[in-house]
Order: C-alpha cells, then sequence, then structure tokens
C-alpha cells in the first residue's frame, strides 16, 4: 500500500526532449514552421511581424495602434462583423504588440480552418483601420492614461525605461500628445509596410492535416503578395544604447501615497550572449521566483510588501534585468537598503550547496513543466528563433544549469548585479 506519510523518490532532471518542426517557405517567401500533433483537434496560426521604426523619435504608439486597430474592419467587413465571424465558428483572434513585434494569432477547430482562414486573409492584405475605430481607440487610451498616471507603479515604470534607454522605442513616454498626434494615413503607410509575407514568420501548431496546409498554401502563400515597400528599419543602424545613465536616485514625491513604487535595474544581456542562462540562474536564486533572496527577506521577514521580484527580458537589441516592488511608505528607505545588502551578500559571499541545488531543480522543472502541449513546444522555438538562435540553446541552457556553483554565481553577481550600476527609481515617500 502506498505510504502517503513518505515524499516520494525524487530524481534528477537530465535533459529535455523538445519538438523539432518542419520548415516550409511558401510561394512568396513566408516561412511557415510547423509543430505536428494529431491529437489536438485545434489549429494555432501565429503570424510574427517585425515592428519597423524608420527614425528615433518616430511615434511608437504607431505600432500599437496598429495592432488594435487591424481586426476592426476591412473594405468589406465591419468590425462587428468579423468579430461575429469569429464568434460563429468558436474561435479565437489575438493581436499583441511588443517593442520588437507585432503579432496575430488564431486559435480555431481544425474542421473550420477553410472558413476562418479567408478572415484572416482579409486582415492581413486588407484592413481599412476606420477613422471612427481610431477615434475610439485614441479616446480609450487617453482616458486609460489618465488613470494609470494616478498610480505610483505606472509613473515608476515610465521612469524606469525614460531613464534607463532615452528617447528611443524602449525609452519613449506614452503621452496624450503622443495618442492625440496619431494618424490614419500614418498607419495606413505603417500597415502596407509592415504587414507583408517578407517581414513576417508563421508559427503553425496543432493537427495540421495536409487539407489545413492546403488552405495555409493558398491564403497565406499564393494570394498574399508582397507590397514591395518593405525598407530596412534605419534604426537598426543607428541604434546605439548608452549606458551612461543616471545611476542616482531618482524621486518623485507622492503626498497622498501610502505605498512607494520602487523600480531598480540596468542594461543587461541579450539571449545570445554566452553568460545570459548563467546570469539568469543567479538572478533567479537573487530575485525570481518565490523562495528567492528578496522575497525572503523583505517579504517574508521584514514584511515591507507583498511581493518583490527580479526578471531578465531580452530585447532585439540589448537586455535589461529589473527589480520591481511597493512597500508601505514607512519603509521605502529601509527596503532600498535590503536590496542593497542583498545584491552585496551576493557578491561578496558563497552561497551554500542547497540553494544551489533548490534553484536547479526550480529552473529544470520550472522548463519541463511548461512543455505541456504543442503550442508550448511551438513558443520555446519561437522564443530563440526570433533571437537567431536554434533549439539547441536549450541544451547548452540545460548544461549551464547542471554546471552551476557557488562560485559562479557570485561571478555572475560580481559582473551584473551591482547596485551602484542601477538606476534606482522611487514614486511614493521616503
Amino acid at each position: 500500500m502506498l505510504n502517503r506519510a513518505q515524499a516520494p523518490q525524487s530524481h534528477n532532471i537530465q535533459g529535455m526532449s523538445l519538438v523539432s518542426p518542419d520548415h516550409k517557405v511558401l510561394e512568396n517567401g513566408l516561412n511557415v514552421w510547423i509543430f505536428q500533433s494529431k491529437d489536438q483537434p485545434l489549429v494555432k496560426a501565429e503570424f510574427v511581424f517585425k515592428n519597423r521604426f524608420d527614425t528615433l523619435s518616430e511615434n511608437p504608439l504607431r505600432n500599437t495602434a496598429l495592432s488594435a486597430l487591424m481586426k476592426e474592419g476591412t473594405s468589406t467587413l465591419s468590425s462587428a462583423q468579423i468579430a461575429e465571424a469569429v464568434d460563429y465558428y468558436g474561435a479565437f483572434l489575438m493581436p499583441e504588440f511588443s517593442f520588437d513585434y507585432t503579432s496575430y494569432t488564431l486559435y480555431t477547430l481544425n474542421k473550420y480552418v477553410s472558413q476562418v482562414l479567408p478572415l484572416m486573409y482579409d486582415i492581413l492584405v486588407d484592413a481599412q483601420l476606420p477613422q471612427q475605430e481610431l477615434d475610439n481607440f485614441k479616446r480609450t487610451n487617453r482616458q486609460n492614461l489618465q488613470i494609470s498616471l494616478e498610480k505610483n507603479e505606472f509613473i515608476a515604470k515610465r521612469l524606469f525605461y525614460q531613464t534607463l534607454f532615452g528617447d528611443n522605442r524602449y525609452g519613449a513616454m506614452i503621452t496624450d500628445e503622443s495618442l492625440q498626434e496619431l494618424d490614419r494615413l500614418d498607419l495606413l503607410a505603417l500597415y502596407t509596410q509592415q504587414i507583408q509575407p517578407a517581414n513576417c514568420t508563421l508559427f503553425l501548431s496543432g493537427n495540421i492535416t495536409a487539407e489545413v496546409l492546403a488552405d495555409v498554401s493558398e491564403f497565406c502563400g499564393s494570394k498574399w503578395g508582397n507590397t514591395g515597400d518593405l525598407k530596412q528599419s534605419s534604426i537598426a543602424d543607428q541604434y546605439q544604447l548608452s549606458n551612461q545613465y543616471n545611476k542616482e536616485v531618482l524621486y518623485e514625491h507622492r503626498p497622498d501615497a501610502v505605498q512607494s513604487a520602487i523600480r531598480l535595474g540596468r542594461q543587461s544581456l541579450r539571449r545570445t550572449d554566452p553568460d545570459f542562462p548563467a546570469l539568469q540562474f543567479a538572478n533567479t536564486l537573487f530575485g525570481g521566483y518565490f523562495g528567492s533572496r528578496l522575497m525572503r527577506n523583505i517579504r517574508e521577514d521584514k514584511g515591507y510588501t507583498y511581493g518583490i521580484g527580479s526578471s531578465l527580458v531580452s530585447l532585439e537589441h540589448t537586455g535589461m534585468l529589473v527589480i520591481s516592488t511597493q512597500v508601505g511608505t514607512e519603509v521605502t528607505a529601509a527596503a532600498m537598503q535590503e536590496i542593497q545588502k542583498e545584491m552585496n551578500a551576493l557578491q561578496h559571499d558563497l552561497a551554500e550547496e542547497t540553494e544551489i541545488n533548490l534553484v536547479r531543480n526550480y529552473m529544470l522543472g520550472a522548463m519541463l513543466g511548461s512543455l505541456e502541449s504543442i503550442f508550448s513546444h511551438a513558443d520555446k522555438f519561437k522564443a530563440v528563433h526570433m533571437s537567431g538562435l536554434d533549439l539547441s540553446y536549450y541544451d547548452r541552457y540545460a548544461e549551464v544549469l547542471h554546471s552551476m556553483n557557488a562560485e559562479k554565481v557570485r561571478t555572475m553577481a560580481q559582473r551584473y548585479l551591482k547596485y551602484e550600476d542601477m538606476v534606482k527609481i522611487v514614486v511614493g515617500k521616503m
């Protein structure tokens, strides 16, 4: 009989088995990566477009607005008709936007691909970006902006990006003026330049039958043409991120605040850097999971906050390390001191072997736990493919995690986790 009072035997995680996709290039040059799972009744089609910026000072909201408005009407279908058709077939259409990419993800039952894909095709080639929908977008976002400007966390985030990156796509602040300046003709020009096969990668996952592939080849290949207006983003050549940012504490006093928003960080590594997995390990130990040092000290021991975290973000042109929390205003200074103390300890003291093993098992377990479906295998591939890497990255990632020890964690902390190198933002009271 199973003894439930006795913990099951544990085993070391040695490797990960990731699904390798098939690759197909359609007639128009569109690259399609196919993840096959015959057990799935669903198809997920994710169209990922690289964001285009012509100048460093260009309004970054143009890409956000384009992402939101593409599904709001074509020359033959209104916004409501598109939404009704998607609902009728039980499909789901989701636009997403990040600093570097705009994506449209379509989920649909396998049997309705031939009915739903023409809708997606219409959006890709015939979006009208109606003026009325643009006006609604501007009005809604101006109202949301006014509400957000009352939140300390939002102000701290804006100041952090602006201080860290300056006046460019990563650091630009959303303002009421930038929302009002959005112009339909500018958006249509961006749509023509950006939404075309030569600027797109399609990740196709689920039960990809021969019939599905035929529909995809027709609507996303032979029918969908390039506009011939794809310019290489000049920002890619001009981009020179400065590391000469202000490292003093930037403080915005809010007299009515009951909590202070704290945000610290620095420019950091991209996923392509050889140190990235080792830094990810050190950062996880420092503040990257619920049992991290920051959580144990500042939440569990001191009770200053409900949560504090530290994360690494890999962007196209750079990366960043971000530590964020909100604390009671009476302990703002004390919380900053404890963050600094934990950084110093990581740089000077060797971690216990039990802590190293705990973090290693957590990271490997989290990696395995995230591979629950063919869609998550596609997400893992997309993450490395869009960084110019392949699936062998995850083999190197696992090797690095297995090789980590206390000395390597300390070395990473000495290189990348220095309090004096951090941008430090406080909004609230000190």
